[in-house]
């Protein structure tokens, strides 16, 4: 008897040894759904507490303190002006090595977040008229932040927050003022396309929570009801690219108007389907967030708060709670911002931005204008590349009241 208890000792011992130590890779894990929960790599409903990493890929006006210089190609245009295409290029290279690095993921783990959602431009991931190469620097700029991530083991979610053509039809989709997407095969194709580029690219990428489709579809301006029947059949036709090389990852869906109104959508159509709203400057209530909780009961799928914010820490405080007594997770905005306390850290305006603030303050688009109001060309380098190095964490402020709001460290 002791004889054969011995044998089998050794054998779950070898057995171990052999699991351990095996050349073969193990099976891989991804988040999935379950019925109202969405569930992590160790099979467990998760809460996801995340920060937005805006102003990074896709440029903000507002994040510059300008008002009327609002998109990304108005603020590229605007900085041509300033510095010439030369320098004004260098200083986007610098910009997004600078902004988010390895040292801010870092600082994003320690306190306390689990997930970050990472908007992009999808001019950065595919080239122009005539030849829609799936080219540009997005690629390795994407590939920097995950493996930061995964070394961290903090989540990821990736969202496109500036579609072919513009899906919302203003300066937050970098689009020409109107949701042309919805009005144009080609761009839906593009859109597509990208997104299953980058689903194959990751499609065993287990840091990858899933892919955030279309940020905030169809702003309230337009024919919304002529708009808003077309989201979902375009949101099907992503995820069918996507599952063809991606079974793996969440895919999250957005309402129509600013993410807002989920009357679009019918029967969940794919079987790890996330829903995501956003919500700004309302009261930080129970009866903001019911309609949401109501779609979650009525076809028992996970709902999720992917951007909120730019409030009264007081504010951002009563929202959180009121969304965890919910079981809802949250990824409020912003991360990292110019002289402000709505984030999780702030950067110190250059000394001197002013001049730059009031070029883009009254800034008209004449030549005229250009040639009579631009301000000193190198005094405006000198004040940028303050900007830059203000921008690395390391000379940031962090904002400990609005960490705290979110019930962080």
């Amino acid at each position: 008897m002791k004889s054969k208890n011995n044998f089998l000792i050794a054998l779950v011992y070898f057995l171990v040894i052999f699991i351990t130590n095996s050349p073969y890779p193990q099976p891989k894990k991804f988040f999935s759904v379950q019925g109202k929960e969405i569930i992590d790599l160790n099979e467990n409903p998760i809460l996801l507490k995340g920060i937005n990493l805006g102003n990074w890929l896709v440029p903000e006006g507002y994040m510059f303190q300008f008002s009327k210089i609002s998109s990304p190609q108005f603020i590229y245009f605007f900085f041509n002006t300033l510095i010439g295409p030369e320098e004004a290029n260098k200083f986007w290279e610098n910009f997004r090595k600078n902004y988010i690095t390895k040292e801010d993921i870092h600082l994003i783990k320690s306190l306390g977040f689990n997930c970050v959602r990472i908007p992009f431009n999808y001019r950065l991931f595919i080239t122009g008229y005539p030849f829609y190469e799936l080219k540009g620097v997005g690629y390795e700029l994407l590939d920097s932040a995950i493996n930061w991530c995964k070394q961290e083991n903090l989540f990821v979610i990736l969202d496109m927050h500036c579609a072919p053509d513009g899906q919302t039809g203003d300066n937050i989709d970098d689009s020409y003022g109107y949701p042309y997407l919805f009005d144009s095969p080609l761009a839906q194709n593009h859109t597509a396309k990208i997104w299953k580029r980058l689903a194959e690219i990751y499609k065993d990428e287990e840091i990858i929570i899933g892919y955030d489709l279309l940020n905030e579809p169809i702003a309230h301006y337009f024919d919304v009801e002529r708009l808003k029947p077309l989201l979902e059949p375009l949101y099907k036709k992503i995820t069918n690219e996507i599952r063809e090389v991606d079974s793996n990852h969440i895919i999250f869906l957005g309402g129509a108007i600013w993410d807002s109104d989920f009357s679009i959508f019918n029967q969940p159509f794919d079987n790890k389907l996330v829903y995501t709203f956003h919500k700004y400057w309302t009261e930080p209530t129970q009866e903001v967030i019911q309609s949401y909780i109501d779609f979650r009961d009525k076809y028992n799928v996970p709902i999720w708060l992917g951007e909120s914010g730019e409030n009264t820490n007081e504010w951002i405080k009563d929202f959180r709670i009121v969304l965890e007594k919910n079981n809802i997770g949250w990824c409020f905005w912003p991360y990292k911002k110019l002289d402000s306390e709505r984030g999780v850290v702030s950067i110190n305006q250059p000394e001197d931005y002013d001049i730059i603030k009031k070029y883009a303050e009254s800034f008209e688009l004449s030549y005229e204008y250009i040639r009579e109001n631009r301000p000193d060309r190198n005094k405006t380098k000198r004040i940028l590349n303050d900007y830059l190095e203000n921008c690395k964490i390391h000379n940031c402020i962090l904002n400990e009241d609005y960490v705290k709001a979110l019930g962080l460290k």
